[in-house]
């Protein structure tokens, strides 16, 4: 009776292999063209199919994130539309040649679709850490007024003062210094 269940149970395993392995076998059709040529085209099972839909997408996906990080490349390299302003030594106040460049910034933000800016104020390395903040803060607001007077919207603008922490030209020159001495602009499209 243990030989006829473990013959019995083989026999049910080697039925069910074969069912499985038939059922995953390819599909062959053969078409003949307007040509004359016969082609042989072979259809695998439906796993086969979604692991190639499945596969298609994922390089179609890696593409498209290949494309993007081109752009974004090519974005870096461009240079960006919207330039810095410069300060007098120990001034907020905006200079004349300043508010031209002020205008040009503000045509390009409500010409173009700018979700935010961030006013950066900057000093050069004349002055405590704590004066030069103070400074760099009282800049980036005197060009974000200035700004909104223009038409920008303030709510899209933000300040933040780095002070003396990041100089645009470390050396230790007036030709540095007044290059230091700046508004910057950081644009998020």
């Amino acid at each position: 009776m243990k030989k006829f269940m473990t013959s019995k149970g083989i026999f049910i395993i080697f039925i069910l292999g074969l069912l499985i392995f038939t059922g995953c076998a390819e599909k062959k059709s053969v078409v003949i063209s307007d040509t004359g040529k016969t082609q042989e085209i072979t259809s695998g099972t439906k796993t086969d199919q979604q692991d190639t839909t499945n596969a298609q997408e994922k390089n179609d996906a890696q593409r498209a994130a290949l494309d993007q990080s081109v752009d974004l490349e090519k974005m870096a390299k461009k240079e960006s539309p919207v330039s810095d302003i410069n300060f007098d030594y120990d001034s907020s106040s905006i200079r004349p040649d300043a508010r031209d460049i002020l205008k040009t910034n503000a045509d390009y933000f409500t010409k173009n679709r700018v979700s935010s800016v961030v006013i950066e104020g900057h000093c050069d390395e004349r002055g405590t850490s704590e004066y030069n903040m103070a400074l760099g803060e009282k800049r980036a607001q005197e060009t974000k007024k200035y700004l909104v007077n223009l038409g920008i919207k303030e709510s899209m603008m933000k300040t933040v003062s780095f002070g003396k922490e990041n100089p645009l030209d470390p050396a230790s020159t007036e030709e540095a210094w007044a290059k230091n001495r700046r508004a910057h602009f950081v644009v998020n499209p």
